[in-house]
């Protein structure tokens, strides 16, 4: 589905529709269902993660990664970079609990990171600047869509935002290169947003814990300060598993 300039619409829908479930993504390390979400006179495909669902990691709080899922997506919206598709934390009437609902955005399967071409590669700069922010430990090649629109979508967010680097991804091939002005421009005004604790730093805060949107903060100041794309870590493991 192509998202339409305005995306109010259906985050209303995301919080208030009603959700009856199509089907198990079985290859999800936490339970993930594709959903059919209606709402007024729209129909809609939506992914949605319970937060019940998830299954314990040693680093990460439990049942913290739905509200992760829902923190990238403000923090991309608050960049204007419109990365992921329009997500919310869903309280109530959701089959199995509170969790995140995202909409579903139609693409081709075949396509991810190692297949596309290097021009549509030379436009993942955005995402590489966001990765780094929100300290994503798991940018696997699946994670982007092609969608049918011919816009890129990035998904699966849930282990991201830790207070520890864990930076961890298949996209190095900016490293070591000025990151775009641009770019910077967008993370100095969203940090300055996050340095002043007004309306971003209370969304941000309804789903991570303060020392999390704390980090959040220095690294974009580190990156302020430092304003190259990085290399890999040498000390620790830089590229998920498997890459896909």
């Amino acid at each position: 589905m192509t998202v339409p300039l305005t995306q109010e619409p259906i985050l209303l829908a995301l919080h208030r529709g009603d959700i009856s479930l199509q089907g198990q993504f079985l290859n999800s390390s936490n339970r993930t269902f594709l959903g059919t979400l209606v709402h007024e006179e729209s129909s809609l495909q939506v992914v949605y993660k319970p937060t019940q669902g998830e299954s314990p990691l040693w680093d990460f709080p439990p049942r913290s990664l739905a509200r992760r899922e829902v923190a990238a997506y403000r923090l991309s919206r608050a960049l204007g970079w419109d990365l992921i598709p329009p997500t919310v934390y869903r309280h109530k009437n959701a089959p199995f609990g509170p969790g995140s609902l995202q909409l579903f955005v139609d693409h081709d399967p075949q396509v991810h990171f190692f297949t596309l071409t290097p021009e549509q590669k030379q436009s993942l700069r955005p995402l590489a600047v966001f990765d780094l922010l929100a300290n994503n430990a798991d940018r696997k090649g699946g994670h982007l869509l092609l969608g049918t629109d011919g816009r890129l979508w990035v998904i699966d967010h849930g282990i991201c935002f830790h207070v520890e680097d864990k930076l961890r991804t298949v996209i190095w091939d900016f490293a070591g290169e000025p990151i775009p002005d641009p770019l910077l421009a967008d993370v100095a005004r969203v940090m300055d947003e996050l340095a002043q604790e007004g309306p971003l730093f209370a969304s941000l805060r309804a789903m991570l814990l303060p020392a999390e949107v704390r980090a959040l903060l220095r690294r974009g100041k580190r990156l302020l300060a430092n304003p190259r794309f990085p290399q890999p870590a040498s000390h620790r493991r830089p590229y998920p598993w498997p890459p896909i």
